[in-house]
């Protein structure tokens, strides 16, 4: 059975395409549109897969949409568990200006689920049973707000590692019931902590607090092109971003979450995982649309990435409890 399965429980097909100048009120001359199959797990599922990992995806799936985006991730060879809901699964559009360098993403309101529907995602996520459970994205309508929170609490009974990437609320309520690992960016980490800051020692406190708590295991901090940090009881690790041109900015947070829980399932060094995690978000960065990361584009830029062990740093404030 694979050892990671991924909970999607707000999926999207994800088309994108380019244009040269965004003109109201004019017929824009697009490039073919691309699609491909989306959503926080799906994205870290189809990353995992790319890098040899074993991985399984559960998602809802609905209507016309649902079989496309059952087809996309057939073609991709991605293990999956799909449960059938009644609602359309949604489309979201991205458009690249290319005389601007500039993305417009429109995304479209998470398709609704019924009580049967969330509990039996929580249900597919637990067959195996898998050693890493990646539960990441919005919650639905219609589905508790809690609902990361409840797979925590399932994982946990089976004595799987969970890991949620969410974001305001579903991010606090999931905390209550101890973690192994979260992935906020800075400004959800503001949200969770009531901070305002990107100073290393503020944040690295911030986190210990959460950890201290029993709320979570490791925090990875992703700060776009600032970096990352991955912070433990014991350790900090600093990461530095890698400055390339961007083709898009979309899916760069899913390939940093995949390559680094993909490290760490073959590998507990935290230095090299997040020496991944950062290869990958790069990766994704330098492909157009939703393409996400490639393993030779992870292989390439790999050497460039350098960690910084951070001393220990006296503790600033307490953080406020999410």
């Amino acid at each position: 059975m694979p050892q990671i399965i991924t909970v999607t429980p707000s999926p999207a097909i994800d088309a994108s395409t380019s244009v040269g100048k965004i003109t109201a009120f004019s017929k824009l001359r697009c490039a073919p549109l691309q699609r491909h199959p989306g959503g926080g797990g799906i994205n870290v599922a189809r990353v995992i897969h790319r890098l040899g990992g074993e991985v399984r995806a559960v998602y809802p799936s609905g209507g016309a949409t649902g079989e496309l985006l059952r087809e996309l991730l057939d073609r991709e060879a991605i293990n999956g568990i799909t449960v059938a809901v009644a609602a359309e699964t949604r489309e979201d559009f991205t458009v690249f200006e290319e005389s601007t360098k500039q993305q417009f993403r429109f995304m479209m309101p998470g398709s609704p689920l019924t009580d049967p529907e969330w509990t039996q995602l929580i249900q597919a996520a637990l067959v195996g049973p898998p050693s890493y459970i990646i539960a990441s994205g919005s919650v639905p309508p219609g589905a508790p707000e809690d609902f990361f929170g409840r797979i925590v609490q399932a994982g946990a009974a089976i004595g799987a590692r969970v890991v949620v990437d969410t974001s305001r609320q579903p991010l606090k309520a999931a905390l209550q019931n101890g973690l192994f690992l979260i992935k906020p960016s800075l400004s959800e980490f503001w949200n969770l902590t009531g901070l305002n800051c990107d100073d290393d020692a503020t944040l690295i406190d911030a986190a210990r607090d959460l950890i201290d708590r029993g709320l979570v295991e490791m925090v990875a901090l992703s700060m776009g092109p600032n970096g990352a940090l991955l912070i433990t009881r014991d350790r900090a690790l600093r990461a530095e971003g890698l400055a390339v041109e961007a083709a898009t900015v979309s899916g760069a947070g899913d390939s940093f979450l995949a390559a680094m829980l993909w490290s760490l399932q073959r590998d507990p060094e935290l230095a090299t995982a997040l020496r991944f995690g950062i290869a990958a978000g790069t990766a994704a960065l330098v492909n157009p649309g939703t393409e996400l990361a490639r393993p030779q584009d992870i292989a390439s830029f790999l050497p460039q990435v350098r960690i910084r062990e951070l001393a220990e740093v006296p503790r600033i404030a307490a953080s406020q409890a999410p």
